[in-house]
Parts: C-alpha cells; structure tokens; sequence
C-alpha cells in the first residue's frame, strides 16, 4: 500500500500558498497537518478561505504562528511559501531535523551563492546547502528531485522559459547568444500584498513593463541555460504587467545555429524542431507542443499545472519564434511545487494534478 505524507504548508496566506492549499487538500495521498501564517493565526482554513468551507478539513485545521518546532514535530514534508531570505531560515532546522523542504521562494535556486548576492542584495544565509537542492523543473531534473530532501521550486518567468529553450539548446538547434524573451504576467504574480503599485486602479486598462533591465528571475534563467548551453548565457529579458488576475505568457526570438532561407533548408530546420520537441515533451503529462495554426493562450492553462507552448520560423527575419503559456501560481508555483512532492514520495506525477 502506498504511504500518505504529512504536510505542511508555512506562508499559506498567500497567493501561491492559498492554490498549495487548495491542491493539497484534495490531494489522495497527503494529510494537511499544520498552516501558518501570522496575520491569519487562530482562524480556520474556512475562515481565510471561504471557497475551502465545503472540506470537512477546511473547518477544523487553523492557521498557527510558524514555529519550527510545531513543523518538525507534525510534518514529514514542509513547503515554504515565503518571502526570499526567510525561507532558508525554516530550511536550515527543518532539514537537520530530517524533514523534506520544498522551497517556493528563490533561497536555494541557484548554485553560486555570489550571483545569489548580486540579485538580492544580501549574502546567502546558507551557502552550503546551495549545491544539496534540487532545482524543482522535473521535466528536466527528474531524477535528481525523486533522491533529493531539499528542492528550490523554480520561478514562474523562469518555467514559461527554460522549457521552452532547454531542448533547443541541448539539441544545439539555436545559437546561446542573442536570446530575448518578453514575458506578460498576471497580477498575482506581485504576491498578496497592499502595494499601490498594484491596486485595481492602477493596474486596470495599464500595460507596463518592470524589473529593466535586470529582473531577479535573470539569475536562474542565466544559470539554468548555461548548463543546458555548457557555456555562459546572457539574454536580454522583459517582464510586463498585465491586467489579468493570473497567467504569464512569453515570447522568444531566437537565432537557429543554421540558416533557413530556402524552402529546403525551412523544411529541415522544422523537421529538427519538430522531432527535439517531441523526444522532449511528447510523453510529459504537463507540457503540451501545439501543432497547426494554435498558439498558447493563457485561457487554456489557467487553473492547470500545464504549460503550452508553439514555435514559428520566420525566413524573412532568420528568427525562430517561440511562444509559452502558463498559469503563474501552478506550474509556475504550487502545482509544480506538488509536481516535486509526487516525485519525492514515489508517487505517480500527475496524483493530485489533474481533474
């Protein structure tokens, strides 16, 4: 018989850990043991979350002040859904305690603690375990996050777009220079917060770009295509603010390693393309390659741990095109977060993924 795990979640108040919430309670194999959040401490799951009063669980289990302790002794698995730098905080006693971290926030997503510093502005609170974590994208790593007690779940930017660029560059179909990635997120992606940046009135009917030229979520993108390119990468990337309450789309304009002016040499090129998306993401439960005329949209992947994506080449610009959707709090965070779980405990991937 396959063994249930104690969970629990420490940040669940907030967007990303709300949808963990969500997902968990109606996961078959997990029993939500303990959620914390300070603001909502001594109130119900039901309570914070109405649209969670229908589950039995929801009306009994209460938000509690986060106390390590309370975690190592209730929770054989605990998710951080917590601010960067705080994070590591819960992780370094949890791990020494024998629990298993999965780690929401960007503490133990990179390997070089002095890019760490770079783009966060502070030293890394633990340094040694940097190179222990397993970066959670299990279409790529698999394996290592199934034998791994620490992984770093990866950024929703990120996910919308090294799925998309890994397979291209291992295949060495495009060159690791000259990347450029535009990505449109929803809202949400800014977290729970009171910011005025972000109230309805200035964010309704607006588009703005943010985070030029050097967003946070560089660092991992950086890292993570310098190890599929076995060289450094460099790419120019701009987040932009839409008014949709979640999603994130992205757009790659990328240079292919060969020229495809003419017909023949359009056909091979695709034919490349083609079959490198196929040997990667055919039999992957969670990414889904379009073919014909469709193109991601996020209206199809909201609410799912799925991410579309669909390519173009253009002949006129020598460019190939790619184009990414996702849901920003699911595969770009908690669905993907519980996608590492199922891994973890030996579980089918897809357990308390799909309808």
């Amino acid at each position: 018989m396959t063994k249930s795990k104690k969970v629990a979640v420490v940040g669940a108040s907030g967007y990303s850990g709300e949808e963990l919430v969500r997902l968990l309670l109606s996961h078959p194999l997990v029993e939500l043991v303990a959620v914390t959040s300070r603001q909502s401490a001594g109130q119900t799951l039901a309570q914070v979350f109405p649209r969670f009063g229908s589950h039995p669980k929801a009306r009994v289990l209460r938000f509690c002040e986060p106390n390590v302790e309370l975690l190592i002794r209730k929770a054989e698995v605990v998710f951080l859904a917590l601010p960067h730098g705080v994070a590591a905080e819960f992780a370094i006693p949890l791990l020494a305690a024998g629990c298993s971290v999965i780690d929401l926030s960007a503490d133990f997503r990179l390997r070089n603690p002095e890019t760490y510093r770079e783009f966060y502005g502070h030293e890394h609170p633990a340094p040694d375990l940097l190179t222990t974590a397993a970066y959670g994208l299990p279409e790529v790593y698999r394996d290592v996050i199934r034998g791994s007690q620490l992984v770093a779940s990866p950024g929703c930017y990120p996910t919308s777009i090294l799925l998309p660029l890994i397979p291209l560059l291992k295949a060495g179909l495009i060159r690791p220079t000259g990347i450029i990635a535009d990505s449109m997120s929803g809202v949400s992606g800014a977290g729970r917060k009171a910011d005025v940046d972000y109230l309805f009135c200035e964010c309704n009917e607006s588009l703005r770009a943010y985070g030029v030229p050097k967003h946070r979520h560089l660092s991992e993108i950086e890292e993570q295509l310098s190890f599929a390119a076995l060289q450094p990468v460099t790419i120019q990337f701009t987040p932009h603010l839409v008014p949709v309450n979640r999603g994130i789309l992205t757009t790659l304009y990328l240079a292919p390693t060969q020229p495809f002016r003419e017909d023949p040499e359009v056909a091979a090129l695709a034919a490349s393309i083609e079959r490198c998306y196929s040997e990667a993401y055919a039999n992957e439960p969670f990414v889904r390659v379009l073919e014909g005329r469709s193109l991601p949209d996020t209206k199809n992947v909201v609410g799912t741990n799925v991410l579309e994506l669909a390519w173009r080449l253009d002949p006129r610009t020598g460019r190939l095109v790619v184009v990414s959707a996702e849901d920003n709090l699911l595969k770009g965070a908690s669905g993907q977060a519980v996608q590492s779980l199922n891994l973890m405990a030996g579980w089918p991937e897809t357990t308390g993924l799909t309808p």
